[in-house]
């Protein structure tokens, strides 16, 4: 069955659609040229209900990207985060991955996108897994990609824009094409940026290690890492990573709303630590599923339910 081709409801421009019929014109402008701004969020099934992690970073972040690319979206934060909870909750989703876009409408073509409606659509739907389940222990074998990070005068780096994910959807089908299950992209002067979607990490004599945020996305799943690193003792330091530091590294790990934290055993045919899982990054992932279960008593408020 088509992805488009489900039961269920799209919030589309301040109603629920039918899924089947939350379409948009050929002519979309945002079609055209990529100018869309876009967040992945996660709703999870805790003991309180279903709630979805950290909405309000979510829906800042997505009101940011927009204004970096000149869209106004018309509704407030608060409606959007409604919006939100609305669509998982009427699609009777326990546990969703959450697409809310931002996109400019098909009154005119060209560059200029003048007089063009801003939409908003929301869609949710189960998503258990980014990888496979088994990589959440077995880890992640990655290749470094030919393909270049954004430069920050090339693109708005700090926008999740649709346009910029070509970028990581050729550096990702190169790695696939390679065998590998993704890729570890470089920044302009040669350093580790991230993963074709994921923030990276790396661990090395106990601390943690990961890049400064120039060419890549404020994650916040990666917020989330520093702050469960910071409760258990462990330093976290932003700095540039070489690539033979990832080599010679003793765990390693992508972090992200969709992969969540998953290990990487492999890069560029060297074994990263013991080719496993490290006991690190393994603490790590545990603390993060309890928390966004609802099973960490001090981060309740990074939960938002989505009953009435």
């Amino acid at each position: 069955m088509a992805f488009s081709d489900r039961d269920g409801f799209i919030w589309m421009d301040g109603k629920l659609v039918d899924w089947r019929d939350a379409q948009i014109h050929f002519l979309t402008s945002s079609l055209h040229y990529g100018t869309g701004g876009f967040e992945g969020i996660r709703a999870y099934e805790t003991d309180a209900g279903t709630c979805i992690f950290r909405l309000e970073d979510h829906v800042r972040r997505l009101f940011n990207s927009a204004k970096i690319l000149h869209l106004d979206i018309p509704y407030t934060e608060e409606e959007v985060s409604s919006a939100i909870c609305e669509v998982v909750r009427e699609n009777n989703l326990k546990e969703a991955y959450i697409r809310p876009l931002v996109f400019l409408g098909s009154e005119g073509m060209g560059l200029r996108a003048e007089g063009l409606k801003v939409h908003l659509g929301i869609a949710a739907w189960e998503w258990p897994s980014y990888t496979s389940p088994e990589t959440l222990e077995s880890g992640l074998k990655v290749r470094t990609s030919s393909y270049t990070r954004h430069h920050v005068n090339i693109t708005m780096v700090k926008a999740k824009a649709s346009g910029n994910y070509i970028n990581s959807m050729l550096a990702l089908r190169e790695a696939l094409d390679s065998g590998c299950d993704e890729a570890i992209m470089l920044d302009p002067e040669g350093y580790v940026a991230e993963g074709s979607a994921e923030n990276f990490f790396i661990v090395r004599k106990g601390a943690i290690y990961t890049p400064d945020l120039t060419s890549c996305l404020d994650g916040i799943t990666r917020d989330t890492v520093f702050t469960l690193a910071a409760d258990q003792g462990i330093a976290v330091h932003e700095k540039r990573i070489s690539r033979d530091e990832v080599y010679i590294s003793d765990e390693a790990f992508f972090s992200g709303t969709a992969a969540e934290i998953v290990p990487i055993r492999e890069c560029d045919s060297r074994i990263i630590g013991t080719g496993e899982r490290g006991s690190l990054t393994a603490e790590l992932q545990s603390a993060y599923f309890d928390l966004v279960r609802g099973k960490n008593s001090k981060y309740l408020s990074w939960l938002t339910s989505v009953a009435k």
